[in-house]
């Protein structure tokens, strides 16, 4: 059996472990980019959690080979069920094979015409500054169905319906669900509700505008500029996920979300800024936690401390400077 390891914004230390027990097991490994085309493998393994199964998908329109997602902390997600410690105890099934695929549906995205990556979670269109209400005009086969103004849109797959889309008050969709969601953020029309299309919709956010600039962010991380119009439509390709758990991830990891809203309501405000600044700008200092958030750094270092008691951030030696202290999401995924 021979297996491709592609890794994003890991310790060396977890892929040479990831490498060892490979080989203990006779199953043969090698490190894949985006920028070298892998040999024939029978699966890969993306060793960076939920992120990281992410990142290989936006690099990648090869998805013929089944991924297996593998988080570093104890911690699983949507993509990633299995982390780094428990991964042992799934090796002789996945030798044998003994696994199941899903096919995750994924979202094609057009912007002012232009063909971008396809998405995996969600596409949010936001005016370039917060705070600031944006003009849309939001389509569906053609048809209008609202002229709005509001914080922004966002469509969700199935899969990405419990991250930022149920924040914003989205329903959550189970994976299986032929559908995708569309969600005004705090419209300024009380009666705009979240609404679910068929997967086959061609869904359009059509005369963008603001005051300032707006933005497209594919997955919660890379923004485009927009003049005009999105174009979201179900990609052809879906992605192919090894799932070794048997367990619902939908309803396991819902019930995760609902335990952290039950303790957001009684969290200090600056730990929920924090919080949402690391789900959505990655691994951070607390110098650059300070520059994004505006807080002062005393507010920072108790905010920090308070997550990281919860267990929601953790800790850890910077890869370029080992005198450094990152700070990331453990277990919010």
């Amino acid at each position: 059996m021979q297996i491709g390891i592609y890794s994003v914004g890991v310790a060396d230390s977890s892929i040479r472990s990831l490498k060892k027990l490979l080989e203990s097991s006779g199953i043969q490994s090698f490190s894949i980019t985006h920028k070298v085309k892998p040999k024939p493998v029978d699966c890969i393994i993306v060793l960076g959690g939920d992120r990281g199964v992410r990142n290989y998908f936006h690099q990648t329109f090869d998805v013929s080979t089944p991924v297996l997602g593998i988080g570093e902390a104890e911690a699983s997600g949507f993509l990633a069920q299995i982390d780094l410690k428990e991964f042992p105890t799934y090796l002789k099934r996945l030798k044998k094979q003994d696994f199941s695929i899903d096919e995750v549906i994924r979202l094609g995205i057009k912007i002012d015409g232009k063909n971008v990556y396809p998405v995996l979670n969600d596409v949010a269109v936001f005016p370039s500054k917060s705070a600031m209400l944006m003009e849309h005009t939001l389509r569906v086969n053609g048809d209008e169905v609202w002229h709005d103004s509001s914080d922004g849109i966002i469509i969700a797959t199935p899969i990405g319906s419990s991250a930022y889309s149920m924040s914003a008050g989205g329903p959550v969709i189970f994976q299986d669900s032929p559908v995708f969601g569309i969600i005004s953020v705090n419209s300024l029309d009380v009666t705009r509700r979240p609404l679910i299309v068929s997967n086959n919709s061609a869904i359009e956010i059509d005369d963008i505008s603001s005051r300032l600039h707006c933005e497209v962010v594919l997955d919660g991380s890379d923004r485009y500029k927009v003049r005009k119009i999105v174009e979201c439509t179900k990609f052809t390709l879906s992605a192919k996920i090894i799932r070794m758990k048997k367990d619902s991830t939908a309803i396991s990891a819902l019930a995760k979300k609902v335990h952290l809203a039950e303790d957001l309501l009684r969290m200090p405000p600056s730990s929920k800024l924090l919080l949402k600044t690391l789900e959505y700008e990655g691994a951070l200092t607390q110098k650059d936690l300070a520059k994004k958030t505006l807080l002062p750094d005393r507010t920072v270092r108790m905010a920090l401390s308070h997550l990281l008691d919860k267990g929601y951030v953790k800790r850890k030696v910077s890869i370029r400077d080992a005198r450094q202290k990152i700070y990331e999401i453990s277990r919010l995924e």
